[in-house]
């Protein structure tokens, strides 16, 4: 299902975690996110990095690598595409814990680092 942006969230698929009595951290990065500027049309271009413990499942790395293409046609600002990320991600998989960074690339002489995070509440 596409959401208000256009992005997949149909293509996202999960794995069984073998081992959920042992807490581990997974880090998942990219170079190649783009989005689209709302105001400009220009691409933007950042660096993903999702780390995160897994509970019961963990993200399928194929199925992750079309969801994120899917932004490139999206119009939306760094902290929106780095927030529907997140919250994509914990719908999936149900995490302990989990955080998205999102290093966007110089445009105007500005970067953007955008970090969103989530922890369950106990």
């Amino acid at each position: 299902m596409k959401n208000e942006n256009g992005v997949d969230t149909l293509v996202l698929r999960k794995i069984p975690y073998e081992y959920p009595a042992r807490p581990i951290n997974l880090e998942i990065r990219t170079r190649e996110f783009t989005c689209i500027c709302p105001f400009s049309g220009l691409p933007d271009f950042a660096e993903i990095i999702i780390r995160y413990v897994p509970g019961r499942h963990c993200i399928e790395l194929k199925s992750l690598k079309y969801y994120l293409f899917s932004f490139r046609q999206a119009k939306i600002f760094h902290e929106h595409a780095v927030n529907r990320i997140l919250e994509d991600l914990v719908k999936l998989v149900k995490p302990r814990e989990m955080e998205v960074v999102g290093q966007f690339s110089i445009r105007g002489g500005i970067s953007t680092t955008v970090t969103a995070k989530y922890t369950p509440k106990r």
